[in-house]
């Protein structure tokens, strides 16, 4: 991409031109006052301003301003920014394969990562059991690949010297943390790869009690950060709480969500404060300093937010912590999954001191009464868990109170408050267990856990919807949701291929669905594609995932 400059006046607008694949491609652009007329060699090299080139052979990422200003001009796909803006889709940039490396490549870049860690035998492993249990998961539909070899890092610096070894070799790169993603995050290339393990950078490197923050690495789970506050006698936690076993750095790539979601929000919040970040160059960036305002720029940090080690690999991260409060736990049952929703929808609007609050269908709860985690035999019928939190035990009774009063007028029965924290434990671990209860429905069973949003008002009619195709495609499912914020994950059983088939028809209907009711379904992949094409022009952080290639060439590199 070469970058010719002229003034032109700051009126004119922004327009992108396709052209045949047989031509250059060409984008003119205007920013801040500034016209700028930008053409494309190749379709995967891209020649910048100061002689910065990002292409097969290098990889620099020399300006976050350059991608900004590339993000709008290039591959919008009929997006556009701004007031007065028109755009038109250019081709796609990335229909060239990524060439990746031979097996002999593999081979010796295995050799040279073993003389790299020859310090630690234990960094560097080709086991086939452990290349097994990093590629594949028992916990989802995704279909799995072996990795080529693991890396097990210790420092950002163990991380640098395994990117820079597989960008040499043109090898796909994999991070891998807590093991608990039902999404397929960590699953293996098939074309094989390193996957790098970040268990071994599971450390507290500092808390800041006075500034309601604490500094770790990606390897580190938030249980564990809880309970070292708790020992420390520190009355902070982590609320973010998508799953036991679920790292920071898992957490932070996948955007996590959790229970706690009605009360302290997401990942995409505010509670990833800076990150240390390993780019596909090599090159090392903190995305901010610990200071809680910056107004200078876009947030840096935001964009590895979600990205699925797509763009870079997580070395350390600042989080924030917030204060711990009392709690307990209520559950309630409902006739209907709508009357249940307008219970919550009265409820949230009063105010009330709700930390969670979870709708669970009748099939879950029939599943966790077979599961049989607790003691407790629960009614199968559609019911809400709440999690009730304030300052003092006379604020939660209070809460409790008006909770109570608005769920009966909404048609709810047996409203239960735990009256031990033993029972309001164990009440909350039942509903952390959906996954495995769920399972226990169907023997032999594997899931398909779906997640879609939709506005809290329009949720009864789409789980309503959900639960007719469900039951018309014969599918067995459970349901459960973040009710408060409009999200629920339906976990699909199926046995065979013939069962994931049905399930992936059905996945589609509730995805429709979602979109009829305003729901989340990303509109902005060709966006993200070329954000990804900037920071990863060799398409080596884990591939196949977020933004799936379109078509993948082994051995048959570039020049080297």
């Amino acid at each position: 991409m070469r970058v010719k400059y002229a003034p032109v006046s700051p009126a004119a607008i922004v327009e992108t031109h396709m052209f045949p694949r047989s031509q250059r491609l060409r984008s003119s652009i205007t920013l801040l006052g500034r016209h700028w007329t930008i053409t494309r060699q190749h379709a995967r090299t891209l020649m910048l301003s100061q002689k910065t080139v990002v292409g097969p052979g290098s990889c620099h990422s020399r300006s976050w301003l350059q991608l900004g200003m590339i993000a709008l001009a290039c591959g919008l796909s009929g997006y556009a920014i701004g007031t007065g803006i028109t755009t038109v889709p250019l081709a796609h940039s990335d229909t060239a394969d990524p060439h990746y490396g031979s097996p002999a490549d593999f081979e010796k870049a295995i050799n040279e990562l073993r003389a790299v860690f020859n310090h630690d035998i234990d960094s560097v492993s080709t086991d086939p059991e452990d290349l097994r249990i990093h590629g594949f998961s028992e916990n989802d539909y995704h279909p799995g690949a072996p990795h080529t070899v693991v890396v097990y890092p210790r420092s950002t610096e163990d991380v640098v010297k395994t990117i820079r070894i597989a960008t040499n070799y043109r090898m796909p790169i994999t991070p891998f943390s807590g093991g608990t993603s039902l999404e397929g995050n960590y699953r293996g290339s098939a074309v094989g790869g390193i996957c790098i393990d970040m268990n071994n950078m599971n450390k507290i490197l500092a808390i800041h009690e006075a500034d309601s923050d604490l500094v770790c690495q990606p390897g580190i789970g938030w249980m564990e950060i809880n309970d070292a506050l708790q020992q420390k006698g520190i009355p902070l936690f982590f609320p973010l709480d998508p799953g036991p076993g679920a790292t920071i750095g898992g957490m932070m790539s996948t955007g996590c969500s959790g229970t706690n979601a009605v009360r302290y929000g997401t990942a995409k919040g505010e509670w990833f404060l800076n990150a240390t970040v390993v780019l596909p160059s090599g090159e090392v960036i903190k995305t901010r300093q610990r200071a809680r305002k910056s107004s200078a720029g876009f947030d840096v940090t935001k964009l590895f937010i979600g990205a699925e080690g797509t763009l870079g690999i997580i070395t350390e991260v600042t989080i924030r912590l917030a204060p711990v409060l009392p709690t307990t736990v209520a559950v309630v049952q409902f006739p209907d999954v709508k009357r249940a929703t307008e219970a919550v929808i009265d409820v949230m609007n009063r105010g009330v001191g709700i930390q969670c609050v979870e709708l669970c269908d009748s099939e879950f709860m029939r599943s966790t009464n077979l599961y049989r985690a607790s003691e407790r035999k629960y009614p199968e019928k559609d019911s809400l868990f709440f999690k009730f939190q304030g300052p003092t035990p006379a604020s939660i009774a209070e809460t409790a109170k008006i909770v109570e009063e608005i769920v009966t007028k909404h048609g709810g029965t047996g409203f239960e408050l735990a009256k031990t924290e033993k029972e309001a434990k164990d009440l909350w671990a039942d509903r952390k267990n959906a996954l495995y209860s769920g399972l226990a429905l169907v023997e032999g069973s594997r899931g398909w856990s779906t997640d879609v949003c939709v506005p809290v008002s329009k949720l009864p009619e789409l789980v309503y919807e959900t639960k007719k195709d469900l039951s018309e495609l014969g599918l067995v499912s459970t349901i459960v949701g973040h009710v408060g914020d409009g999200n629920f994950h339906a976990l699909l059983l199926f046995r065979n291929d013939q069962e994931l088939a049905t399930a992936r028809e059905a996945v589609h209907r509730m995805v429709e669905h979602a979109i009829k009711m305003e729901g989340t379904c990303t509109g902005t992949v060709e966006l993200m594609r070329t954000i990804k094409r900037i920071i990863d022009p060799l398409w080596l952080f884990n591939p196949g995932k977020l933004y799936p290639d379109r078509r993948t060439n082994v051995g048959k590199t570039s020049s080297r």
